[in-house]
């Protein structure tokens, strides 16, 4: 079988630990007849055992010259549906209902990967993904941390966030020069009345100069009185506001 290095361009750490595998696997506990997706399979370390459990599963890979090896390795364990495409242009909607989301996502396009999913979130039963650790905190944070901010904010008004384990960098091929971190992503089934691009409007403005307080920062948007109206203080800063105070806000824009 031929042999791949991993390539810089795709953002490639190929998952290399044994013990660190099962670990992912047992978090997402694939079953047959059940509709995963996995986004960047690389070598399989993920692809081959979860495909073991569940009998079937489809694989979206950039890299044309990973998916020959893919598929070589996949022969014997079960059916693997190959889709060679950019993930972030990909249209879920195609994939039907209850999905669910597995992978090693590539570092370089993890954020902007995350808010492309969130268009699908209603079809999406949960997301298991290994993400920069630094990324993690950031989806996990609480008001008054320094890792609170619009990512923070706005997946977490569409989804409830569970930290699995962090992985060290030494679990792949090429070690990274960053932690990484599992987390679990469980899109809410109802959510809040509110326009979300109104919402996505207010966080950006309010995190882009995380130091100038509301009344300041929102100025193109909203008012002193109308954020006084939310019961929040206009001299507070966005890092102190809950998710339901940004709602509120929203629906008051």
């Amino acid at each position: 079988m031929s042999t791949h290095h991993p390539r810089k361009r795709f953002g490639q750490h190929f998952l290399t630990d044994q013990h660190i595998i099962d670990k992912i696997v047992a978090a997402i506990d694939p079953h047959p007849k059940q509709n995963l997706i996995e986004i960047g399979p690389g070598l399989g370390a993920i692809t081959l055992p979860v495909l073991a459990l569940c009998q079937q599963l489809t694989v979206i890979e950039l890299d044309r010259d990973v998916i020959p090896i893919l598929q070589e390795k996949c022969t014997d364990i079960g059916t693997l549906n190959v889709i060679q495409a950019d993930v972030l242009k990909m249209n879920f909607d195609k994939f039907g209902a209850n999905l669910r989301l597995i992978g090693n996502l590539p570092y370089n396009i993890s954020t902007p990967l995350l808010f492309h999913l969130m268009k699908f979130h209603a079809q999406i039963q949960d997301m298991h993904f290994m993400l920069q650790k630094e990324v993690v905190d950031r989806l996990v944070a609480k008001p008054h941390s320094k890792d609170y901010g619009r990512l923070s904010v706005m997946m977490q008004f569409y989804c409830e966030m569970e930290r699995c384990f962090n992985v060290p960098p030494g679990a792949f091929n090429p070690p990274p020069k960053v932690d990484s971190a599992v987390v679990r992503i469980i899109p809410k089934k109802h959510l809040p009345m509110v326009n979300a691009d109104h919402l996505s409007d207010i966080v950006r403005l309010a995190f882009g100069q995380r130091r100038k307080t509301l009344s300041n920062a929102l100025k193109p948007l909203l008012t002193k009185a109308q954020i006084e109206q939310c019961q929040i203080n206009p001299q507070a800063r966005a890092e102190t506001l809950s998710v339901n105070d940004f709602i509120k806000l929203a629906q008051v824009y």
